[in-house]
């Protein structure tokens, strides 16, 4: 490819997969470098993974009061373990889903680094503002996600009656915990996707304006589909700020929208 091609951003097919392979390799060296520092930090990543189903348990002094019905309390709170692979398996689900979220920052800034020759040069100066929000928004769902994963818990462990107690194991609870964190977080780029949309000219703002209502039920389809409980709480949790940056995401277009027109008059 030439310097000319290079600026003007035309590559062939060969050379886009030759492009999108590296970018992925490098992004898979670093998930494994970060699962190489959750599998070090297991032990602590672990008490604050269990630490939201443990808020969910009874005190011991509720225990008594109840007539001791609660087999696990908050002082003794543990996932039980029926298989003897089970401890390998869970320190490697939380390695990976870990080493995942720690390379968050390479993946988004080889993704922009892959899509960057398509963009116009004053676009392509977006660069660190994309990957930085793409991050905070990132870890802000994930935030959310842990915040929101005891109510769910509460939810879901009370639904069936008083005569049904809870016992995790190790494997479905992670798998519950870090699938809905991984959910939350890949749900906050929601903004991102749509403003490069528009940014690239593959959206129309007016479009968003106009399909508001079918937004509203995708979103909450979406959701429902993407959350591994898809228990009530956890769907408004998600789709409430999910929508709310549908309007962020409108909101930018009709901004961008202005500075074109009066660039085009300044220029005119």
């Amino acid at each position: 490819m030439t310097d000319t091609e290079a600026v003007e951003g035309r590559m062939t097919l060969i050379e886009h997969l030759t492009e999108l392979r590296g970018r992925l390799f490098k992004s898979v060296l670093a998930v494994a470098g970060g699962a190489l520092v959750c599998w070090i930090f297991y032990d602590q990543i672990f008490d604050v993974l269990v630490s939201p189903y443990c808020d969910t348990l009874p005190t011991e002094a509720e225990r008594l009061a109840d007539d001791g019905g609660a087999l696990l309390t908050q002082e003794n709170c543990v996932l039980v373990t029926r298989d003897p692979l089970e401890e390998f398996s869970t320190r490697l689900t939380v390695a990976g889903y870990g080493g995942i979220a720690l390379a968050i920052p390479v993946i988004l800034w080889q993704a922009w680094r892959f899509i960057t020759p398509g963009l116009y040069p004053h676009e392509k100066r977006y660069a660190i503002p994309f990957v930085v929000s793409g991050v905070l928004l990132f870890f802000s769902g994930s935030a959310l996600a842990y915040w929101s994963i005891p109510r769910a818990l509460d939810f879901l462990t009370n639904i069936g009656g008083p005569n049904l107690q809870a016992l995790f194991s190790p494997m479905p609870y992670l798998s519950f915990v870090t699938k809905m964190m991984l959910a939350f977080g890949l749900g906050f780029q929601f903004p991102i996707l749509l403003i490069f949309l528009q940014m690239a000219g593959l959206l129309d703002n007016r479009t968003l304006r106009k399909n508001r209502p079918y937004a509203l039920v995708g979103i909450v389809t979406l959701v429902a589909v993407i959350t591994p409980s898809g228990d009530p709480i956890t769907l408004m949790v998600l789709s409430v700020p999910m929508y709310l940056f549908y309007e962020i995401s409108i909101l930018y277009g009709i901004l961008a929208a202005r500075r074109r027109r009066k660039r085009a008059t300044v220029e005119t």
